[in-house]
């Protein structure tokens, strides 16, 4: 028997809970996990108050992501003891998910914890962290340099953001954050932000294209934000879309595509393949400075987490948020 938290939909509605369960409750898999650490993410935030349809099967135990160590595995890549972590795979939606005590899972969805993490430093990054690497990643494969220019981060002061700023100012990259939340300026400036500028200004219906000032964007925010970054960007610039926090909609022109041949990257994190995965974690393991990390964390407990998703959907929660399955 172990902890987990358990979303049911039945003739009396939707409900998330924390309850005592067996691995009855837990789906086939060929490695089963011990899981120290997990995260709350914006989906599991949706997920657990049931605001979007995340979860496709129920019951169902949330959490897109976990770190823990192997109890047993029939997987010949992975044996009892060893450390791992995993992002996405449907995980959390369709497959139980972290935010309990035990997770059993395909073995080819893990990935070997790297050795200069800990299993809680690993949460602290998350999928929201691989996010953003695999956001960096692919403006530099696009060709953009730090002295390109400015580098817009949208929903600055959430995981992605955060993780996004502090990453790209360690590359020696000029990252201007925007935010709804102006109170956070220091907190982003600390991360690495050269000029912190409040999300109205991309936020509202604009044109069809406008003066150049992004040599790159990452944006986790959608709708009209992405629409005006995208009109924004300098010739040849890159935008890296992960989020849709604003909206799914996206209300724009082939303006800036046709005139500027600006790229648009649809950046998906859930089933990217494995060597995308190690390359971004990889990245992570050299080029995040883990007092930042530090800093974007705060913890909390299994037994909150469902308060803390109504936060975190009320956009009252910064940077990224680890979860104490044990507490």
């Amino acid at each position: 028997m172990f902890k987990a938290l358990l979303i049911n939909k039945d003739d009396a509605g939707y409900s998330a809970a924390l309850q005592t369960i067996d691995e009855t409750v837990l789906p086939a898999g060929d490695v089963t996990v011990q899981v120290e650490w997990s995260t709350l993410n914006y989906k599991d935030a949706l997920a657990i108050t049931g605001t979007s349809p995340v979860v496709r099967r129920f019951p169902m135990v949330p959490g897109i992501d976990f770190a823990g160590t192997v109890l047993s595995s029939t997987n010949a890549a992975w044996a009892a003891g060893d450390k791992v972590i995993l992002n996405g795979w449907g995980v959390g939606e369709t497959h139980c998910g972290g935010l309990a005590e035990v997770a059993r899972v395909k073995g080819e969805w893990l990935l070997a914890l790297p050795s200069n993490f800990t299993t809680r430093q690993a949460m602290a990054i998350g999928t929201a962290g691989y996010t953003a690497m695999l956001c960096v990643l692919a403006l530099e494969k696009h060709g953009i340099r730090p002295a390109d220019g400015e580098i817009l981060v949208t929903g600055a002061s959430g995981g992605v953001g955060s993780v996004a700023i502090a990453v790209l100012a360690t590359l020696g990259y000029t990252v201007v954050a925007s935010t709804g939340r102006l109170d956070e300026a220091d907190y982003l400036k600390a991360l690495g932000a050269s000029q912190v500028i409040d999300r109205s200004e991309l936020s509202k219906p604009g044109k069809a294209i406008s003066k150049e000032r992004w040599a790159g964007v990452i944006d986790s925010v959608g709708s009209h934000t992405l629409a005006n970054a995208c009109a924004s960007t300098k010739y040849r610039g890159a935008v890296a879309a992960c989020g849709l926090a604003g909206g799914m909609d996206f209300p724009a022109t082939v303006a800036p595509f046709i005139l500027r041949g600006v790229t648009l990257y649809g950046i998906d994190s859930v089933m990217a393949p494995l060597q995308v995965r190690q390359e971004a974690w990889q990245r992570l393991s050299r080029d995040l400075d883990i007092a930042k990390l530090d800093a974007i964390t705060h913890e909390i407990t299994l037994s909150s987490a469902i308060a803390v998703a109504t936060e975190l959907l009320a956009g009252k929660v910064r940077g990224r948020v680890v979860v104490d399955v044990k507490r």
